[in-house]
């Protein structure tokens, strides 16, 4: 009799922790998804923002090459015309971040990176871990503890 009661409770044990492991997976895949939705509204505002600057910016960017220009052939001198220069290359940037292919040359230069460079992204002192999450909280705890 207590073989059989035995055997039901490990059947019982064993669907409970094929349960949790399937809960686990779940909630993995959910936060996965919540943290790759985040991103990509961060990425879209980001976008956003650069299209509606370009706006404002081209705005500005023409006033000014008509205005430097004008000055220019009105006072001789082409000097006038040479702030243009670093203003257009905002202007272009502006553009192939809100409309180019900005983005994906750096997703593109970001999975070299990933790939080749790992030795870049390590964190000083190495991965953070449970044990230096606990001194730091124990180190912390004693500070407020002592006051």
């Amino acid at each position: 009799m207590g073989f059989i009661f035995s055997k039901s409770m490990n059947e019982n044990m064993k669907s409970q922790q094929e349960f949790m492991l399937m809960n686990s997976r779940l909630q993995l895949e959910r936060q996965l998804i919540m943290q790759n939705e985040m991103r990509e509204r961060q990425m879209a505002m980001q976008i956003a923002w650069s299209r509606e600057f370009l706006k404002y910016f081209g705005s500005f960017f023409g006033i000014a090459a008509i205005s430097l220009t004008a000055g220019a052939i009105k006072r001789k001198k082409p000097v006038l015309i040479f702030p243009m220069v670093p203003l257009g290359f905002v202007l272009a940037y502006q553009y192939d971040m809100g409309y180019g292919t900005l983005i994906h040359r750096m997703k593109d230069e970001a999975e070299n990176i990933l790939e080749t460079e790992k030795s870049k992204l390590q964190l000083p002192k190495g991965m953070i871990t449970f044990e230096s999450l606990e001194k730091a909280r124990r180190e912390q705890s004693k500070f407020f503890i002592d006051k």
